[in-house]
């Protein structure tokens, strides 16, 4: 894997430059490593073992020079739904499974696809993820006690209404000093990670003054180990890779999601550009190792990815300095951090919910009142109130299926002739009205894509149309930029009808991509490769030599300009005397 791209020019100002970084990026992730475990319903210890293994890896292997990996917010519910069912060991297993699945992806070149999910669907599965993490938040910021965990939302706000007797008083209070800080410090300590410095001090106030009175780390789950966990392969049996096949997919669509939206946002504040497929072999290599030493599935993390670019960071190794920041704060703090209080840990997790929520711009969807704002909505329900798989399945079906009709309704087909007041006699759909259409030749604009959601409407708007059975239908082609073979079908159920009846068929203007789709079904041949015309003028001139001269005689709709001579015409034979002069 070549890795010169990323360290081109590197010198000892880089150097300098990605040790404060990483520095910096190191200390703020190491309470959210612990926070995001927590919340995902595993030891903190697990949150500081991925940061630092996958967050190493991320940075040494991805296609982005500035991304910070590690496990983030968005994986809580997912995580926590698949302890809740299948335990920790076999976590560990669906995102060892992920990673393999990322590698593919990678491989296969799947980067770019990931792009296309819509706006509207990833704004509402954010939005949902970040409501679970704030309300999953409330029972330790209120110290609520014998609460049970469910996998469902309204279930677990049920057991919050049903156990606020058990409020504690020193919890709030721990709790509201920690997000006093976090939320003062960015406006008078811009530099300094608010999020750190809120859990240092509320962690002291209450190992001082509420000793015992609150949960604590380790309390709860026993105290931090100071070293990194050994080497274990997981168990790997046939049932519990097909039992954990859709939890792995689940955890490698959103860990490509979240990484690939991560590098962007990188992109945007760098004027850089990242690799899609080598970022989703990096996360996929990370999330393969990081299981192999009890870490959770990570990914890149947009807040700390945004920080480590506006602390200056110059290459990767900003993000493999902050790994091994996070490891010697391990190796050296690790037992002060059991006396960290549950309830310090809740603000910080809540003010992420916060800014993860993408609020601006879901309020600025829902109040344009357009399909994109049903489809925001229904994927935020449905990650809320049932899970994310469910909430992204349901967004994307949606999602397409309001795209299709938007695509049919764009799609005219209408009827037109020459407008003689304009210096080219553009055709337009206002010359067509009753005296005024040629018997014999129906000329048709067709603009937009004739795909399956809108080949029916075309097929339906000709031949109704064309009931009066002319004798040349000419089809304008040139705003058609793509065909599929529904549409394709539905236009040779068209011309076969059109010839039946004794009706030949021409084609101008058409792009390459549907005249490729039309010759490999044998539809050109069908109708005729001398039936097709460059330019509409070309075409009109010929089917003008092919009309009935006899019913031409007499004819009072005058559709073009050379009507009135045809019109006029006694003897048949001297018809192409008139055409030659045209």
């Amino acid at each position: 894997m070549k890795l010169s791209g990323r360290f081109e020019g590197y010198n000892a100002e880089y150097l300098r430059r990605d040790l404060m970084s990483g520095l910096i990026v190191g200390i703020i992730a190491i309470p959210l490593g612990m926070a995001f475990a927590i919340a995902s319903g595993v030891k903190p210890q697990y949150g500081i073992y991925t940061t630092i293994i996958a967050g190493f890896l991320i940075s040494l292997c991805g296609g982005s020079r500035f991304q910070i990996g590690g496990p983030t917010g968005a994986f809580i519910p997912i995580l926590f739904a698949i302890v809740m069912q299948y335990g920790y060991e076999n976590l560990l297993i669906a995102g060892f499974l992920a990673g393999i699945i990322l590698v593919l992806m990678g491989l296969f070149r799947l980067g770019m696809l990931i792009k296309f999910i819509p706006r509207p669907v990833t704004i509402g599965f954010t939005a949902g993820i970040a409501v679970i993490i704030f309300t999953g938040q409330i029972a330790n910021f209120l110290g609520l006690r014998d609460m049970e965990k469910h996998e469902d939302f309204l279930s677990n706000m049920k057991e919050i209404v049903t156990h606020l007797a058990t409020i504690n008083p020193y919890s709030v209070v721990t709790a509201v000093i920690c997000l006093g800080i976090i939320l003062a410090t960015p406006k008078y300590f811009p530099k300094v990670p608010g999020s750190l410095i809120g859990l240092v001090v509320s962690s002291i106030i209450a190992y001082f003054l509420f000793e015992g009175k609150v949960a604590t780390i380790g309390s709860t789950y026993g105290p931090i180990p100071s070293t990194l966990p050994g080497f274990q392969f997981p168990e790997l049996t046939v049932e519990k890779v097909l039992q954990l096949l859709q939890p792995a997919f689940v955890i490698a669509m959103l860990g490509g999601i979240e990484s690939l939206l991560s590098a962007v946002v990188a992109d945007g504040m760098t004027g850089t550009r990242h690799n899609s497929n080598r970022e989703l072999i990096g996360q996929g290599i990370a999330n393969i190792v990081t299981p192999l030493f009890g870490g959770i599935p990570a990914t890149g993390a947009i807040a700390r990815t945004a920080t480590n670019i506006k602390t200056g960071a110059m290459s990767p190794v900003s993000g493999m300095v902050h790994s091994v920041v996070v490891l010697l704060v391990l190796l050296l703090f690790a037992p002060f951090a059991s006396h960290i209080p549950l309830a310090s840990m809740a603000p910080i997790l809540m003010v992420v919910a916060w800014n993860m929520s993408e609020r601006k711009e879901f309020l600025h969807i829902v109040k344009t009142k357009t399909s994109d704002s049903l489809v925001l909505v229904i994927t935020f329900l449905l990650t809320v109130l049932t899970d994310l798989t469910t909430a992204v399945q349901v967004g994307l079906v949606l999602a397409v299926i309001l795209f299709v009709k938007r695509m049919s309704e764009i799609l005219v087909v209408a009827k037109v002739l020459p407008d003689p007041s304009k210096k080219h006699e553009n055709l337009g759909p206002h010359m067509v009205k009753e005296g005024h259409d040629c018997p014999q030749i129906a000329i048709f604009n067709v603009e937009g894509a004739l795909f399956f959601g809108a080949a029916s409407m075309f097929e339906q708007s000709i031949m109704r149309t064309i009931a009066y059975r002319p004798k040349i239908l000419l089809l304008r082609m040139g705003r058609v930029p793509f065909m599929d073979t529904t549409g394709a079908s539905n236009l040779a159920a068209v011309v076969h009808d059109f010839q039946r009846h004794g009706g030949v068929v021409y084609v101008s203007g058409i792009q390459p991509q549907p005249r490729e789709v039309l010759v490999r079904m044998g539809l050109e041949n069908v109708i005729g490769k001398e039936h097709f015309f460059e330019h509409t003028g070309e075409a009109i001139d010929y089917a003008l030599t092919q009309v009935d001269r006899t019913k031409c005689r007499g004819c009072r709709h005058f559709a073009f300009r050379e009507c009135a001579a045809f019109s006029k015409l006694e003897k048949p034979e001297t018809y192409g005397a008139v055409v030659d002069q045209l």
